[in-house]
């Protein structure tokens, strides 16, 4: 069976009542981004935490710290949506857990949270990484001249490794921008969802899914040459090798 190509089906009223397909799949695109940006900012804030406790001394902390990885890394992202979205509601007190439902976003608040401590862990292992990865005397001199252990952190160890952690934390927004896919699970009308929604009604499906290929394409590329500037910018010369 021959396949009927119809790429002015784009322009074709949408039955959801929102315009044409065209306005349905930018909405999808723009809650993607928004999902994205969000939900990582959420990662690296809770990441950061979690991965400077990995490096202070102290049981407690590290055990505490190392549960938090293992429990957001090692869950599938999918098995973790339905969590958020259909059993811990069921978990709260009643009250609460009607305010929740009730939400006319929950979809949308369900995949930012769910996708920022999913994130958050893979962050996490990175800023240890790169804290672990800086030369022990960086430490040792930042207590030497005076400044407590927040203080050394803040002003001597976390900006040399936020540096170094640069492509590693490119790749896990890449990453989570793309997992923003799996949100359509749970109801939340990204550009996956959107795609999926025109294929179904115009039965255009290789035009609806190149439209949301086109579109993480050209998020990732367009992520890709901002943080490679900032990466330039950023570089301490001579500490990181293999710089363009």
């Amino acid at each position: 069976m021959n396949y009927n190509w119809n790429w002015s089906a784009f322009f074709d009223a949408s039955p959801e009542g929102v315009g044409t397909y065209m306005d349905t799949l930018i909405q999808g695109g723009i809650t993607t981004l928004w999902t994205a940006l969000i939900s990582f900012a959420i990662a690296f804030v809770l990441g950061s935490a979690v991965g400077i406790l990995r490096t202070l001394p102290g049981r407690r902390i590290g055990a505490f710290a190392i549960c938090y990885v293992e429990l957001f890394r090692n869950i599938p992202l999918l098995m973790q949506m339905f969590l958020w979205y259909f059993v811990l509601p069921e978990a709260l007190p009643t009250d609460i857990s009607r305010w929740i439902k009730a939400l006319p976003d929950g979809s949308f608040y369900t995949a930012v949270i769910c996708l920022g401590f999913y994130t958050s862990s893979r962050v996490a292992e990175q800023v240890r990484a790169g804290i672990l990865a800086l030369p022990p005397g960086q430490r040792a001199a930042g207590l030497a001249l005076g400044l407590s252990r927040g203080q050394t952190y803040r002003y001597v160890l976390l900006p040399m490794a936020y540096r170094m952690i640069l492509p590693p934390l490119t790749s896990e927004f890449l990453n989570n921008t793309k997992n923003t896919s799996v949100a359509l699970t749970i109801g939340l009308l990204e550009i996956t969802a959107r795609a999926r929604a025109m294929q179904e009604f115009s039965f255009q499906v290789f035009e609806a899914f190149a439209a949301a290929t086109v579109f993480y394409l050209a998020v990732n590329m367009i992520s890709v040459r901002v943080m490679q500037v900032v990466e330039r910018r950023v570089a301490v010369p001579g500490f990181i090798a293999g710089k363009a």
